[in-house]
């Protein structure tokens, strides 16, 4: 398939679908921190050109619930992410995945179908993602963890990035490149992506 990653600039997500055999290439104003397909340009001018399949990750700064109260009095900023989600969602692609935290696109949009967390994939972190698909399948995680999420969710893994320890989130939070680390995808879910979606 031929895939795109819109506002990608880690690779991770592209890597996982290129390590598969798809035409995968990450989009973003950003260059990418790995090698491989990515083109540094806005993906609205791209979006037209016949991809088979997106998974995009549009800025949440303004859209996140955990950042509304700094965008309270920005309202022109929130007009505008919701308008970019929206033009990621009506794209021209047969197959589309928009991931974004918990916020006002739920109100704004719709509900999302599909909410995961990293430790449904066996990973050690929390941080609740949402999906709104197009033509596409809920992710399979552990089954036991869907069928009971608290028995088995992970306490919180600590990390240290400023000398103290702290909750993961809070730590990166507290962190210079504390949104930078925030936003970067986990491995175990670009991997069920590419498996599941591939």
């Amino acid at each position: 398939m031929k895939v795109l990653v819109a506002c990608e600039y880690f690779g991770i997500v592209r890597d996982a679908f290129s390590k598969r055999g798809h035409d995968a290439w990450s989009c973003d104003l950003l260059p990418t921190e790995k090698l491989g397909n990515h083109l540094q340009i806005d993906v609205l001018e791209i979006i037209n050109q016949d991809w088979d399949l997106m998974i995009a990750h549009p800025p949440c700064t303004a859209l996140t619930s955990a950042g509304r109260w700094y965008y309270r009095d920005k309202v022109e900023e929130t007009i505008r992410g919701a308008a970019f989600f929206m033009e990621l969602v009506n794209a021209p692609i047969a197959k589309i995945c928009i991931e974004n935290p918990a916020g006002i696109m739920s109100t704004f949009y719709r509900k999302p179908d599909q909410c995961v967390d990293p430790y449904f994939f066996g990973e050690p972190q929390r941080k609740r993602t949402c999906l709104w698909l197009k033509n596409l399948p809920k992710l399979n995680g552990l089954v036991e963890v869907a069928r009971n999420k608290k028995a088995f969710e992970p306490n919180p893994v600590y990390v240290d990035y400023t000398g103290k320890k702290r909750y993961f989130t809070d730590a990166i939070a507290g962190n210079k490149d504390g949104r930078h680390h925030r936003s970067k995808s986990f491995e175990s879910i670009a991997q069920a992506m590419a498996e599941q979606w591939g």
